[in-house]
């Protein structure tokens, strides 16, 4: 179906059965329409699962049938991930989804009965009114390898989450216990720290082994590099001197034994995942180009297309643009002009993911720098750090959807035109 609304209106016709169904976790309800805004019969609902489904086309096919209709369009709101199951088995079908606004739902429901009362059969049936007004979009369904990308880059952030927690947790041991241990090394995550937290977790046992025994045990596991004599009699001074806490060790000895397996075993985890990925990038076309970016690494590539999908399945930059929530929005009333911001209506985690990204650009990468520089320094209408920062995203998106449908390599002089005589001005 066709992007723009008076086109989707306009494939409403006495044909097409509407059908608007409201997600939940176990029990879904639909109501359905014409294009004019006729109910058909009751609300319906049906349990999410397989036999749901086919109750629910069975009560499609009975309404189509009897109101001599030939499509049915169904939509819904991208429910957290409720939605999911029923949309893909749709879609798989056959079907036509099309997906609403919550916001566009809470602020509709009184145009009908203006009544603020809010339930399952009063949301179904004000979704199938937004699809009569063409108010909708279709979803991307990722498939193939872009879905298996963005399942392996959600878990990706789950790792990373928790590894952040379990550091701050090891962290806080150690200001219980041993709160000396990060003046002798400044990264526990370092192997010879890691390796004398496993050995000797205390102040008291690093004090009763000594430097020697200390040092021995380094050598036995392989260390040798950068630690000595010097470094373990480092070690037992603050030991002997340490103000950690001397009770309770018994089971603060089995907490840091489990946080350090977690630790070292997240970490064997984000190995694996992140070789599997970055196999995964190989198989997807454009994203060797996309790397030539000076400044952007494998991780935002695979960030990227994880949440946008198949490149091909858009036309135009702009679209994930609006994606992303980073199109612009503006309040103005009569001579009143208000600011412009971004709506930050779309996929949080890519807007999150491209502003990451244009921090480094702006330090590694001399295009995106100079533009940053002529964007915060310009004599019309300079923007702030951040505002300057929001526009490096959008330049992004375009250079993306560039290098990755075309396929080619890229290119600063490319990147400089249209800019090459403000950026002179500008230095």
């Amino acid at each position: 179906m066709n992007y723009k609304q008076n086109q989707r209106i306009e494939q409403m016709t006495d044909a097409t059965l509407l059908v608007g169904i409201d997600i939940a976790k176990k029990v879904h309800v639909a109501r359905a329409q014409d294009h004019r805004g006729i109910q058909f019969g009751k609300a319906f609902s049906f349990e999410n699962t397989a036999s749901g489904l086919r109750h629910l086309l069975s009560w499609v096919s009975s309404l189509m049938r009897d109101h001599e209709k030939e499509h049915v369009l169904f939509g819904m709101e991208p429910t957290g991930h409720y939605w999911l199951p029923l949309a893909y088995l749709l879609r798989k079908q056959g079907h036509r989804i099309g997906i609403v606004n919550p916001m566009h739902v809470k602020k509709s429901k009184e145009l009908d009965d203006n009544s603020p009362t809010k339930n399952d059969a009063k949301d179904a049936r004000v979704i199938a009114q937004l699809l009569k007004d063409g108010r909708f979009s279709e979803p991307h369904f990722l498939e193939g390898i872009h879905a298996e990308l963005r399942v392996g880059m959600n878990l990706r952030d789950t790792l990373t989450r928790e590894l952040v927690r379990i550091q701050g947790r090891v962290i806080n041991w150690l200001d219980r216990f041993f709160p000396e241990f990060t003046s002798v090394f400044k990264d526990w995550e370092g192997k010879v720290a890691l390796l004398t937290l496993l050995n000797f977790p205390f102040p008291a046992q690093v004090a009763s082994f000594g430097a020697e025994a200390i040092l021995s045990t380094w050598k036995q596991q392989g260390v040798i590099r950068g630690v000595g004599m010097k470094r373990a009699i480092q070690l037992v001074e603050v030991a002997k001197e340490s103000i950690g806490l001397t009770s309770g060790t018994k089971m603060a000895k089995q907490e840091l034994r489990m946080l350090l397996d977690q630790y070292l075993q997240i970490q064997q985890q984000m190995s694996e995942l992140t070789e599997q990925i970055q196999e995964m990038l190989k198989d997807i076309p454009g994203t060797s180009q996309m790397m030539t970016i000076p400044g952007i690494g494998w991780i935002t590539v695979a960030g990227f297309l994880s949440e946008v999908g198949d490149l091909s399945k858009y036309d135009h930059p702009q679209q994930i643009q609006k994606l992303a929530g980073l199109n612009l929005k503006e309040n103005s009333s009569g001579k009143r002009k208000g600011k412009t911001h971004i709506t930050k209506r779309g996929r949080p985690l890519l807007r999150a993911l491209l502003f990451r990204a244009s921090l480094p650009l702006v330090s590694n990468n001399q295009e995106f720098r100079d533009l940053h520089l002529h964007f915060t320094t310009r004599t019309d209408n300079p923007l702030s750090k951040k505002q300057s920062l929001i526009a490096l995203c959008c330049k992004l998106i375009r250079v993306f959807f560039a290098l990755g449908r075309k396929q080619i390599a890229y290119d600063s002089s490319k990147m400089r035109m249209g800019f090459s005589t403000k950026l002179s001005n500008v230095a």
